[in-house]
């Protein structure tokens, strides 16, 4: 499976951004999707997630801003990024899972998001 994530750049607090992440190299229908986020200093913690049957799950600090759905015909997932605060500012990757009921353990490259104050 490859994972091609786009649309991370810079922006001002309160703005939004949109990632995308195109997925080839297998069903991509079939399984879950995620995002996850590294800032410098810090451990990756995950951001949202959606199932092959459309279930989104979000961390807490990502409820009501960010908003992860994804489209089978194009393979690929989306991240809704609203409300940004310089606090979001990270390398954002997706994710996937190489056994359907496992957990995420494949992340493609990162796109770096910058939230300015």
């Amino acid at each position: 499976v490859q994972l091609q994530a786009s649309g991370g750049g810079l922006v001002q607090a309160g703005g939004s951004l949109r990632l995308s992440c195109a997925a080839s190299g297998r069903t991509f229908s079939s399984y879950s999707m995620g995002w996850f986020r590294q800032a410098p200093g810090k451990e990756r913690e995950f951001v949202a997630g959606i199932s092959w049957n459309f279930l989104t799950r979000y961390a807490d600090s990502m409820k009501g801003r960010f908003t992860i759905s994804r489209d089978n015909a194009k393979n690929t997932v989306y991240l809704q990024m609203n409300s940004l605060k310089p606090e979001d500012t990270a390398i954002y990757y997706c994710a996937t899972k190489t056994v359907v009921t496992g957990p995420y353990d494949y992340w493609g490259q990162g796109t770096q998001v910058t939230v300015s104050s």
